[in-house]
């Protein structure tokens, strides 16, 4: 007696997972592609701020031309998020450099003043 197995119930089953993750794939980065498009319409409100208001904020001109520079796919608010930070870091070290040359009695130079070239 031979015994015959249904091989389409198993193609088709096979069939369905592979629609499904195909399907899911391509939802994955439709959803990418609509939050890619967000946040650069969030970053282009950025635009319109003046000079002082981005530097509240961390940023300044260039860094929102070099987010929007990238590729349309790249999240510009990521870059933005990144120099914000560096500057944040950068400010708090330095803050911390000049607190201990104070308490160590060295006083730096004035750098505000213009500059004196001779001609």
């Amino acid at each position: 007696m031979s015994i015959n197995y249904p091989v389409l119930p198993i193609a088709g089953g096979t069939l369905a997972r592979a629609f499904v993750a195909g399907l899911s794939l391509i939802t994955h980065w439709l959803k990418q592609l609509a939050r890619a498009r967000r946040h650069r319409r969030e970053a282009a409100m950025l635009s319109g701020l003046d000079r002082r208001m981005l530097a509240d904020i961390g940023i300044t001109r260039s860094d929102v031309r070099d987010a929007f520079s990238e590729p349309f796919w790249e999240d510009p608010t990521a870059l933005l998020r990144e120099r914000a930070i560096e500057r944040r870091w950068s400010r708090a070290l330095m803050r911390s450099h000049v607190e201990a040359d104070i308490a160590a009695g060295f006083h730096r130079p004035r750098t505000d003043r213009p500059a004196r070239q001779a001609v």
